[in-house]
């Protein structure tokens, strides 16, 4: 392909993708092939000869298209969002054009300086503390990671090397010999737990894995909206080094995958002065995003005391995939965990100490030129665009919340408090008849958290999952209301009209609404609701049926 051809073909390439844009909506959000579907379709083997682009352009639609889910339609309420906008395309364009593997600042000055940048920008805007930024005196900075879950198996290893360098090398009175270190390392290292609570991310775990270390999931309660509060941490903290467990990881979270709960920051900031050389990191894939919003500013408090931080730009922010923004305010037990300087990388500028390599904040060697698309999108939308962005979102969640609650009441109860644009529910199956005192007593507990006074609703409106001492004959209820739940879910997902996921929640099947794609708007919002709706009233008339046929 020379250069004209080229143009032309990158014409027309720009062209199928604006009508892909325009067109979403008259497209089934869902793939409906079955596995291998492709196989069939395509050679052996590749041509002897190379092809024209048109013939190669005409396959796209014609073979990749029905075997892709479309994550950019507004049909898509899904997992959560990953957003990609023209802006951010075009850095991809260029990016690629440059191809840079950036592995040190010699590779590409222009490369390393600008993520440097736009990554202290978005510290400013996500109202992170002054320590998380490259200028800060503690030695703070931001990378691009490939994802929120490189992000934490990156900064697990960095918390594993300082706990060790620590223990067995700061902590003792004389400095060991060799081998005496390393037999000390040896048995620290057997020793050592991960932690996360039980509605952090599957990352942390798989992380943990790969780090080589154990893991404990600290459980949470609906009392707490499911968030890892300071006592439960604190509990489990006490319990595990009473059984000479040596806790040196935790992962927080702003905005659980399952209800988008928010752990408790700043309770949790106090118990880590009690374990100094325990790393703490906040996992915000998702509604981190919320913080560039005034009203949220208050859930960074706290983070002064933590030692790293993540949002994804690629999920709420306009940015494709992969956009992974990581922050710490000390980027030195990080970058002495993972340097490596063979006499093929040394230079002269990064032997100064003058320039950033950012292969030493990676577990990688090469990286893309993923600040261009995040430069492109924060100019394009500017400051003021991207928090409309955010905050229609937000509103439009509160909508389908209040739906749900009002006009859905006879049919859905919500299972978590509405937060950051996510709607959880079940069905509430009509027999279902709950015991006055079970209620007040349940309910009397979720009362006690300001979180769910705040997302103003009222303390019927939070279906009471029971504890294990509550259990008894609300199981059947409970397993009943699982299975409906589940048929409907899987009966609206089979239409392809709109996608949504499930979710377990405390043994409750749920089903998750999260209306967050740049295109998705109230009409598509009350589409999906109507479609819950009226599946549900099929399911239900079915089970009515089936009961009086008995």
């Amino acid at each position: 392909m020379d250069a004209e051809q080229f143009r032309k073909a990158g014409h027309a390439a720009v062209d199928e993708i604006i009508d892909y844009f325009t067109n979403l909506e008259s497209r089934h959000v869902a793939s409906r092939v079955s596995p291998g579907y492709l196989r069939p379709l395509l050679p052996a083997k590749p041509p002897d000869e190379g092809e024209e682009w048109a013939d190669i352009q005409k396959d796209i639609e014609a073979k990749i298209m029905p075997g892709l889910t479309h994550w950019q339609s507004p049909d898509f309420m899904a997992f959560f969002p990953a957003n990609s906008t023209y802006p951010s395309i075009l850095g991809e364009m260029y990016s690629a054009a440059f191809t840079a593997p950036a592995f040190n600042w010699l590779c590409s000055p222009a490369c390393t300086e600008l993520e440097t940048v736009v990554l202290d920008w978005l510290c400013h805007l996500l109202h992170l503390p002054a320590s998380y930024l490259s200028t800060s005196a503690t030695g703070g900075g931001g990378v691009i990671q490939g994802s929120a879950s490189e992000a934490i198996v990156t900064v697990m290893i960095a918390a594993r090397e300082e706990y060790i360098r620590r223990h067995c090398r700061l902590a003792v009175p004389q400095p060991p010999s060799e081998v005496e270190a390393e037999d000390g390392e040896w048995r620290l290292r057997t020793r050592l737990v991960a932690l996360g609570s039980e509605m952090s991310h599957s990352s942390t775990q798989k992380a943990a894995m790969i780090a080589g270390v154990h893991y404990k999931s600290i459980p949470v309660d609906v009392t707490d909206n499911f968030a890892l509060t300071g006592r439960g941490l604190t509990e489990a903290l006490q319990d595990l080094t009473g059984r000479g467990w040596q806790p040196f990881y935790l992962t927080l979270t702003l905005g659980t995958t399952s209800t988008c709960a928010v752990d408790h920051f700043k309770e949790i900031a106090e118990v880590k002065k009690q374990y100094p050389n325990m790393w703490v990191h906040v996992d915000a894939a998702y509604a981190g995003a919320a913080l560039l919003l005034e009203e949220y500013h208050e859930l960074t408090d706290g983070f002064e005391a933590f030692d790293s931080f993540d949002v994804n730009m690629h999920k709420w922010l306009l940015t494709n995939f992969d956009a992974s923004c990581l922050f710490l305010p000390c980027r030195e037990p990080l970058i002495s965990a993972l340097t490596i300087t063979p006499p093929y990388l040394q230079n002269d500028h990064s032997s100064s100490g003058l320039v950033t390599d950012y292969r030493d904040w990676q577990i990688p060697l090469g990286r893309r030129f993923r600040a261009l698309k995040i430069w492109f999108v924060l100019r394009s939308y500017g400051v003021n665009g991207m928090k409309n962005h955010v905050k229609r979102h937000i509103g439009l969640g509160d909508i389908f919340a209040n739906w749900v609650k009002d006009e859905g009441s006879d049919l859905f109860e919500l299972v978590a408090p509405p937060r950051f644009a996510l709607t959880v529910l079940r069905v509430k199956l009509p027999e279902e008849k709950r015991e006055k005192a079970m209620t007040s007593f349940v309910m009397s507990k979720a009362a006690t958290t300001e979180t769910k006074m705040e997302e103003g609703l009222a303390n019927n409106e939070i279906f009471p999952l029971p504890s294990e001492a509550d259990k008894g004959p609300q199981t059947d209820t409970l397993t009943r209301t699982n299975a409906v739940t589940k048929e409907v879910y899987e009966r609206v997902n089979s239409t392809g009209d709109i996608l949504l996921t499930s979710t377990m929640i405390k043994d409750c099947y749920a089903i998750r609404v999260v209306g967050a794609n740049e295109q998705t708007d109230e009409q598509h919002l009350r589409k999906a609701f109507e479609i819950l709706a009226r599946t549900t009233e099929e399911v239900l008339r079915k089970l009515e049926s089936k009961a009086g046929s008995e």
